[in-house]
């Protein structure tokens, strides 16, 4: 199944202005996208989580373009979020619990570029924020000596992924890498988290 043929519409002036109740959004790079778009599909203030590929230089990339690793694009999953519900530090709490971001250009065995750690903002106001928060998490020694690799930038281009990519997790618990991969990552953050799950 081929792509959309359009990629999402990016905003180009910042939000500065919005109201509380304005969603927002951000795409977050963290592995294999299918676990990012699940983790974030239970949490309430969620209001959409799709599978895609951010960033690169190849307009209309396939799933298979991407695991090549020479489109230059990320897994991502672009979030939108009702900021009245979920802050931003809060999203980014779900995120770093949900991925490891001192392995560059990998997560557990899913390697290569594609799977780089990031964060892609589309409100300028936002880059401080999430590198104030990366600095805290930095300094309270969570990751030991290990650096943190996020890569933060303004979000350039994201393409969704293919129609049967999105909602992977919920349509196909019993797959093998959905029960081994997924399932504890899931485990995790309902443990981590209870109180933001969806009622």
């Amino acid at each position: 199944m081929e792509p959309a043929a359009m990629p999402i519409s990016i905003p180009t002036t910042p939000a500065t202005s919005a109201r509380p109740d304005t969603p927002a959004a951000i795409t977050l790079a963290g592995g294999c996208f299918w676990c990012v778009e699940a983790a974030f599909s239970v949490i309430d203030g969620v209001l959409e989580a799709t599978s895609g590929y951010a960033q690169g230089h190849v307009q209309k990339p396939s799933y298979e373009q991407v695991c090549g690793g020479r489109t230059g694009h990320a897994e991502a999953v672009r979030i939108r979020y009702a900021p009245s519900k979920l802050g931003l530090d809060d999203v980014l709490d779900l995120f770093f619990t949900i991925h490891d971001p001192t392995t560059p250009g990998r997560q557990g065995a899913d390697i290569g570029p594609q799977y780089r750690s990031g964060i892609y903002f589309e409100q300028p106001e936002h880059e401080a924020q999430i590198h104030a928060y990366i600095a805290r998490l930095a300094a309270s020694g969570r990751y030991g000596s290990a650096p943190i690799v996020t890569e933060v930038e303004a979000l350039r281009a994201f393409w969704p992924a293919e129609a049967y990519h999105q909602r992977y997790f919920e349509r196909h618990p019993e797959q093998g890498y959905c029960q081994a991969v997924i399932a504890p990552k899931m485990h995790k953050l309902l443990q981590t988290f209870p109180g933001k799950l969806r009622g």
